[in-house]
């Protein structure tokens, strides 16, 4: 996988909802920036089906690395697009 280039941008935000960005932030353990991030990257995907982030899921992928994971095929993924998401976002990265 290639790296990700990031471009420091900048923006204002009403003093309230920084406030509560930065506390859900928080509460998801999760930087400021990842917040705004994975919310930019829902909105303007929206072929990405929305599920819960309050249940974190990638530290129990990253303990199947002991087993031999077969890749779905693309008719499953086709099928299921929230595997593909998070097989393609925590196995295949």
């Amino acid at each position: 996988m290639e790296p990700v280039t990031r471009i420091q941008t900048a923006f204002r935000f009403e003093a309230e909802l920084l406030e509560r960005m930065k506390w859900e932030a928080k509460k998801r353990n999760i930087s400021l920036n990842k917040l705004v991030e994975d919310a930019m990257e829902q909105a303007f995907r929206p072929e990405l089906p929305a599920f819960s982030t309050e249940t974190p899921i990638s530290d129990e992928i990253r303990q199947l690395h002991c087993l031999e994971l077969k890749r779905p095929t693309e008719e499953e993924f086709a099928a299921d697009p929230r595997l593909e998401y998070l097989w393609k976002k925590h196995v295949d990265y």
